[in-house]
């Protein structure tokens, strides 16, 4: 693989870095964990822009710091309050991994943020990415904080061949990273790498006629910017059928079970679901007239064909109320929500709860688009 940013004299880096970091000083986005150069600032920042646009984290990092405003404070919270403040966030994973690294820092550090790029690492969910954004912009460290942005400008700036979907790769990128990087304003640097990446040197149709460093680019002068970063298809996620039941009881309660503390979801509450076959869920889609609101059925499928969650005395609506569609990284959710009624008791482990107190559970994304089906046929209903 040609490596061209060894072709680059240290005159052309000094150069460079005086036009990018110019650039980023008058264009650099206002973001609240830009503020200062906190360490815990920034590392509840980077961890929730994993996976998540800039616009949507802003809201959780206000309420997050409100709640948390110290690593101390993170690390004695109760863990449904903390998932309750990540609700609808999603990859709650990092969320439980923030505060396994706020105890470690509380118990190996003496509550203070560690300064180096390896004890950084050693905290539980912080990878390289992560531990050089951290510690270039908090601590001045010349460490690159390489994520999929800073591939794409890199790849076209060198026209780097290797292929970002394979880690192996992280190594070419790595490299030029360090070539170039300022050792007097990393932090600066990096960062102008992340708004250069999402703002102008975008997937598709880049803007550059107006990149700071256009000069520089490759790709540019070479007319390839669009074959750059190099990437494989990513595996589609697997297809998941599932009927939810959405079991009222005579006291207006509804009932909620608690996904394993391991796992997808894990601690999360949800209404029952019970995985279907994919023709199965079809033939369930194409049976039920969702305008059919007050039919109801003691089993809501054939007779000659098993009930929804067996075992359990429920009187069904024979109608579907809505379809909830939801993808994680590796699975796509496919949910059919049905509404039933419930007298005698349920042998399935779960909590009955009023509806207003749903705000007291945390409750996953899934979750939330299904209560929002629920509530919108209920308001349908009492129009």
């Amino acid at each position: 693989m040609s490596k061209s940013w060894e072709n680059w004299t240290e005159q052309k880096i000094a150069n460079f870095q005086e036009d990018f970091l110019a650039w980023y000083q008058q264009e650099k986005r206002n973001l609240p964990w830009r503020y200062n150069h906190d360490p815990y600032r920034i590392w509840i920042s980077e961890i929730m822009l994993q996976q998540t646009r800039v616009d949507t984290v802003i809201d959780y990092f206000y309420r997050f710091m409100e709640q948390f405003p110290t690593i101390q404070d993170l690390a004695n919270a109760p863990e449904d309050k903390l998932l309750k403040v990540w609700e609808g966030l999603g990859y709650y994973s990092r969320a439980r991994n923030l505060q396994a690294a706020a105890k470690q820092v509380m118990g190996e550090f003496d509550g203070e943020f560690p300064t180096t790029v390896e004890d950084i690492r050693s905290l539980k969910g912080i990878g390289p990415y992560t531990a050089g954004a951290i510690g270039s912009i908090a601590f001045e460290i010349p460490e690159p904080a390489i994520d999929g942005n800073v591939m794409r400008v890199v790849s076209r700036l060198f026209c780097i061949e290797a292929d970002i979907a394979k880690a192996s790769s992280r190594n070419a990128f790595d490299e030029a990273m360090r070539r170039i990087i300022s050792q007097d304003q990393p932090g600066d640097f990096n960062q102008a790498m992340m708004d250069l990446g999402s703002s102008i040197c975008t997937p598709t149709n880049p803007q550059c006629d107006v990149c700071p460093i256009q000069q520089y680019c490759q790709a540019y002068s070479e007319n390839r910017q669009t074959s750059f970063p190099v990437k494989s298809k990513k595996q589609k996620p697997k297809d998941v059928y599932y009927v939810a039941g959405i079991i009222e009881n005579n006291q207006q309660e509804i009932f909620l079970q608690q996904r394993p503390d391991t796992g997808l979801l894990a601690n999360m509450w949800l209404f029952p679901l019970e995985e279907i076959s994919a023709p199965r869920f079809k033939e369930l889609q194409e049976q039920y007239d969702p305008n059919a609101w007050d039919l109801f059925s003691s089993t809501i499928v054939a007779e000659e064909s098993p009930n929804f969650f067996p075992e359990q005395d429920v009187v069904w609506q024979k109608k579907v109320l809505g379809e909830v569609k939801h993808v994680f990284s590796h699975l796509r959710w496919h949910i059919l929500v049905f509404y039933g009624r419930c007298a005698a008791p349920l042998t399935l482990k779960g909590h009955w709860v009023k509806p207003n107190d749903f705000p007291e559970y945390v409750f996953p994304k899934p979750q939330q688009k299904m209560l929002e089906v629920f509530e919108n046929n209920s308001a349908d209903d009492k129009d």
